[in-house]
């Protein structure tokens, strides 16, 4: 590796968007060149790459719809060809939007999966196995949900596509360090920390109030934490609540 060639490198899916662009900010603030996934919010993507750069950090912006799987594995690609290698890969990108159990179709739970699972899946995949071929190996921390312990109304679709993400984790870090032992694989599961901007006041507060903390948490607490497994470099095959206490709150 050349001394030019030393600044580690993060690729952060959804990272122009909430959890993601914490994570991706905090990571450039620790000094990580840092690849900014979108599909689209590319122009988001560009705006914070363009404050990054302004700060004396390095970035980058891929674009994929991570619905498509070759699309999603030269997004990888194309990375490695920018940076040469990769040591951390953030799985941030999500969707999700409230629908009653009488609305929902096939179709809107296959899109969950296509997105929040398989997208998670092929990116574990594709960017783990080049992980394991460096020496230095790499870090993978996927995004789950606390919720999936205890799913709430509304969300059907949503949840079993979340709850896939620990055996999903817990899979990758068992394969992936069988190929290299350098190679880590965590989740992070969020509690509150980013509420849907059309969400009723009387729910946000009774969200806030079922946690032990009794108050919202912020989409850089999760980027702490996600920095925190990317940093011990003895942890693999876990999923970390973030979330207030509200798994075993009120």
């Amino acid at each position: 590796m050349r001394d030019s060639d030393k600044t580690p490198v993060a690729l952060v899916t959804g990272g122009a968007l909430r959890v993601g662009r914490a994570v991706v900010r905090l990571l450039a603030e620790r000094g990580y060149a840092v690849a900014i996934h979108a599909n689209r919010s590319v122009d988001k993507a560009q705006r914070l790459a363009e404050e990054l750069t302004d700060q004396g950090a390095v970035s980058f912006v891929v674009q994929a719809d991570l619905r498509d799987e070759m699309a999603t594995r030269q997004m990888i690609d194309q990375v490695f060809a920018h940076f040469g290698h990769l040591e951390v890969l953030v799985n941030s990108a999500a969707i999700y939007a409230p629908l009653s159990l009488e609305e929902i179709t096939a179709d809107d739970v296959r899109e969950c999966f296509d997105v929040n699972t398989l997208g998670t899946f092929v990116c574990c995949q594709h960017a783990g196995l080049k992980m394991a071929e460096q020496d230095t190996g790499g870090v993978i921390v996927n995004i789950g949900d606390w919720a999936i312990s205890r799913p709430y109304a509304n969300y059907a679709h949503y949840f079993p596509s979340k709850g896939a993400i620990p055996t999903l984790t817990r899979t990758f870090a068992v394969e992936l360090s069988q190929r290299n032992t350098k190679v880590r694989v965590n989740a992070v599961l969020p509690g509150p920390v980013v509420f849907p901007p059309d969400m009723q006041e009387e729910e946000r507060e009774q969200i806030i109030t079922s946690t032990l903390l009794q108050r919202a948490g912020k989409p850089e607490n999760v980027a702490h934490a996600v920095l925190f497994l990317v940093e011990n470099d003895f942890v693999t095959g876990v999923c970390i609540p973030v979330d207030g206490g509200r798994t075993i709150g009120r």
